[in-house]
């Protein structure tokens, strides 16, 4: 009868180191992901003539705007400084999802899963 070495029965050990491994790592992602639901990001444009708040899944949670910001001929400008601050916020709320789930992830865009 033919032996087979690893598979047949000295592994159990591994598989179960294996298991705890992954079981920890579901639980770290599971607390970064925590971490980035309760994080908001502000990006401001035009030295602060507006503000845009997000939070780190992507839900815009205000925008705040100047008075001084807004004239009536020439909303273009205004719509350029929204634009710009939210696309700033998007840019750090990458940042941060990256610097919270890179260590996790090995620093692979969108993770491993």
């Amino acid at each position: 009868m033919a032996k087979f070495n690893g598979f047949g029965g000295g592994g159990g050990g591994n598989m179960q180191q294996l298991m705890r491994q992954a079981q920890q790592m579901q639980q770290k992602l599971a607390e970064a992901q925590k971490e980035l639901a309760e994080t908001e990001v502000v990006a401001t444009s035009s030295g602060g003539m507006v503000e845009v708040v997000m939070g780190c899944d992507r839900t815009l949670t205000s925008i705040k705007i100047k008075p001084e910001a807004v004239d009536p001929d020439d909303v273009e400008m205004l719509e350029d400084m929204i634009t710009a601050a939210f696309n700033e916020a998007i840019k750090l709320v990458e940042e941060e999802q990256q610097r919270v789930m890179g260590p996790l992830t090995g620093g692979i865009p969108g993770g491993l899963f």
